[in-house]
């Protein structure tokens, strides 16, 4: 039974939303972070860059609290406004290939997290979770929601579909060409019938923002212990939340780029493939699999496939039917000797997200700094949902998932 909450939302004017709305930080360069500071005052990265202002790099407790400070000045300077009243935030997005995503902005209970109400696919780093949870406990507020899909529901849809009639609060669009509408739902009885779906729903599934979630549930931990008078109303129990339909969440696959053969030569190496694999050299002509346990390689100038031998593979829990643990158990720790696939310096992840995923990959074994490649098919939606169903952990870039949020549209405050 998944609790959602209208909040009032702390927002950019309609005026200048289109300048306040960022990509997440760290999906910038820094030239490209600085340029944008440069040339626009009303980027949301100044409010999470506050060392730009005197150029300066500043971490830590200190940066945060700056951050605040920036954060506030937005307040101060009218640039950002504060709803009157709690609402649903019914949030579409169009992106640069078309693909349209519908769904709802919403306070989102960290007892829902607590309890596995909110589901999760992907393991988080512990001390990301603790950083994460001071910045959020000095800041006071998320600026990214996190994503979380939910079963398709005739009412919700409804709802959306009626409040998309009327005029827009915001419509803009941004030099990523991509193009943003926001409608408030304010209305106490179209809340409740919205609250009342999604109490009738056994489970959500985080899509994306695991680490986020985590962190606002370490918070609402902390300062639920800490207050005498806790009643589970305060803004400190929720964390904000984009729930969007499953059929609208796209997922699409990381291509694994390894910089050597863990001292094998080429032939050794293809030896020990063929264990798990029929492989098969397509010479120079780029290979996309189609199938799941179909994989494309690229190696020494040349693409092969790889279909797995089913019958010296074992097939014990829904993780095992994944690719990418696939090639997590057959090619990437036996073989290539890659253990931790966070934090070994010898792999490298490139999302497959376009139509020159292959190309892209081609090209950077092609240029010396890796020497071999792998691609996989999509995982799917019933896939992710399993593995969260059955309590297991996706090995890391297992999923690219769409739509990617932008930074300071809607803030939770807490």
């Amino acid at each position: 039974m998944a609790k959602v909450k209208p909040f009032k939302a702390v927002r950019p004017t309609r005026a200048l939303v289109g300048l306040v709305a960022s990509r997440p930080y760290q999906s910038y360069t820094v030239d490209e972070r600085d340029s944008r500071m440069d040339y626009n005052p009303f980027t949301f990265l100044h409010i999470v860059n506050p060392g730009y202002k005197y150029d300066q790099v500043i971490t830590g407790e200190e940066r945060y609290k700056l951050v605040r400070n920036r954060y506030l000045e937005f307040k101060e300077e009218g640039i950002f406004i504060t709803d009157d009243k709690p609402s649903f935030y019914v949030y579409k997005i169009v992106n640069r290939h078309n693909q349209v995503f519908n769904g709802i902005i919403a306070a989102t209970s960290a007892e829902d997290y607590e309890r596995d109400v909110i589901k999760k696919h992907e393991d988080t780093i512990e001390l990301r979770e603790e950083t994460f949870k001071t910045y959020l406990k000095t800041v006071g507020f998320n600026a990214e929601p996190v994503l979380l899909t939910y079963p398709d529901n005739a009412i919700i849809a409804d709802i959306i579909k009626k409040t998309q009639k009327k005029h827009a609060e915001f419509e803009f669009s941004m030099t990523y060409r991509d193009t943003h509408y926001l409608w408030k739902v304010n209305d106490d009885a179209i809340i409740k019938i919205i609250q009342d779906e999604f109490e009738n729903m056994k489970t959500v599934y985080i899509a994306d923002g695991h680490h986020r979630s985590a962190s606002s549930y370490l918070l609402y931990k902390e300062e639920k212990e800490k207050n005498p008078s806790h009643n589970g109303n305060e803004s400190y129990n929720f964390f904000m939340s984009y729930l969007i339909p499953e059929s609208d969440l796209v997922i699409h696959s990381f291509n694994r780029l390894i910089k050597d053969l863990n001292h094998l030569t080429k032939e050794e190496f293809l030896i020990k493939l063929d264990a798990n694999f029929r492989i098969q050299n397509r010479g120079v002509i780029p290979y996309s699999p189609s199938k799941q346990h179909h994989f494309t390689m690229y190696l020494d100038g040349e693409f092969y496939s790889l279909y797995l031998r089913k019958t010296n593979y074992e097939f014990k829990t829904s993780l095992d039917e994944l690719d990418a643990q696939i090639l997590y158990k057959t090619i990437l720790k036996p073989i290539l000797g890659i253990s931790d696939l966070r934090n070994d310096n010898r792999i490298d992840y490139a999302h497959t997200h376009g139509t020159d995923e292959i190309v892209n990959m081609k090209a950077s074994i092609d240029s010396g700094e890796y020497k071999v490649g792998f691609g996989m098919c999509d995982a799917s939606i019933s896939q992710m949902k399993q593995i969260a169903d059955d309590g297991l952990k996706m090995p890391p870039k297992s999923t690219y998932i769409l739509p990617k949020l932008r930074s300071g549209i809607t803030i939770y405050e807490f």
